[in-house]
């Protein structure tokens, strides 16, 4: 259309009458969500100068659900991203009008963690969380579960049987990825070694596993040291790996299961070994972005953040309208793989 389009086109296109489309426009009486959301599309697809009035007003008759959510590190890139997605996929949900309330944990301690929760759980409809796996968490989810709050683990799962689901990666493939990659890309066999933040974090644990399961059937002439927790710091990952380089230099690979990728890849940098080990790390941040640009991580494996938010929150609004679920269940997504030739 050359000139701008008009209500009796906006009808045509959306195969209503003009008095109809006026009714959407105007608000002046209920109309079918169907025909205001045919009405809404039709609109988009004609560039009509009113769509986003009519997207207000069909908004105004969803209902309106808080819905927390707990995260740690606040400082970190990662989950300063993850609270962007979430702040957008809440605002964008499309059956309800949604209002976030996003606060972090600093400590591992589940003191702290119960009472940040419990201080959601006063304001919000629904929450989801990231948190280690601790008796005294699940109590409190437990808690929560009785007066009708759903509760959701994120990225590591706790509580299991009482949390209403899981939304995350699955971490033991991620773990059997990490140590694939390691023994298609290392110059030779050798020693890996492997960091995760606590084993009270379920998926590091996980990701352990499938490592070292990994290892064990499909490339036994690798050695494994054991497991070092670096509690996901920069400053103690940093000391272990020199220590690691200084101790093994016949290291082949490594992996940083959790956080703290960036002490890693520091201290491989002032290794300046050639060729270095095989890194391998999780999530896409400037850090590991310009690590992988470096040739000194090999992949990183990330969260599908957009579409992570988008499914927790639709399983948010579905839990609080349709009460909690008999089998608390899981909701796994495919991970990214970021290489030196896709970043």
């Amino acid at each position: 259309m050359a000139n701008r389009p008009t209500i009796a086109d906006l009808a045509r296109e959306s195969g209503v009458s003009v008095a109809t489309v006026d009714r959407v426009l105007n608000n002046r009486l209920p109309v079918r969500e169907e025909t205001a959301r045919r009405v809404y599309e039709a609109a988009n697809s004609i560039g009509y100068h009113a769509a986003g009035l009519i997207r207000q007003r069909m908004r105004q008759e969803l209902p309106e659900y808080r819905l927390g959510f707990l995260l740690q590190k606040p400082g970190q890139h990662f989950y300063q991203e993850f609270a962007r997605e979430i702040e957008s996929a809440v605002t964008q949900a499309p059956h309800f009008r949604g209002v976030p309330v996003i606060d972090f944990w600093a400590s591992q301690g589940p003191d702290d963690i119960i009472a940040k929760l419990g201080s959601l759980a006063g304001r919000c409809r629904s929450i989801g969380l990231v948190c280690p796996d601790h008796p005294a968490i699940t109590v409190a989810v437990e808690e929560l579960k009785a007066r009708d709050i759903p509760v959701f683990s994120l990225l590591s799962d706790f509580a299991a049987g009482v949390r209403e689901g899981y939304v995350g990666v699955n971490n033991r493939k991620v773990g059997r990825t990490a140590a694939w990659m390691i023994t298609k890309t290392a110059k030779k066999p050798g020693k890996v070694a492997l960091f995760v933040g606590s084993h009270r974090f379920h998926g590091h644990e996980l990701r352990e596993i499938g490592f070292r399961s990994f290892f064990r059937e499909q490339a036994p002439e690798f050695t494994v040291l054991d497991t070092m927790v670096n509690l996901e710091t920069r400053q103690i990952t940093h000391e272990a790996m020199l220590e690691l380089l200084r101790r093994h230099p016949d290291l082949a690979g490594c992996y940083v299961a959790g956080g703290g990728m960036e002490g890693a890849i520091a201290a491989l940098r002032e290794s300046r070994m050639d060729p270095p080990p095989v890194m391998i790390v999780n999530e896409i941040t400037p850090e590991s972005r310009a690590a992988l640009a470096d040739n000194i991580v090999t992949m990183a494996i990330a969260t599908p953040l957009p579409r992570l938010c988008s499914e927790l929150v639709e399983l948010m609004g579905h839990a609080i309208e349709r009460g909690a679920a008999n089998a608390p269940g899981q909701t796994f997504l495919p991970f990214d793989i970021y290489l030196p030739e896709n970043i």
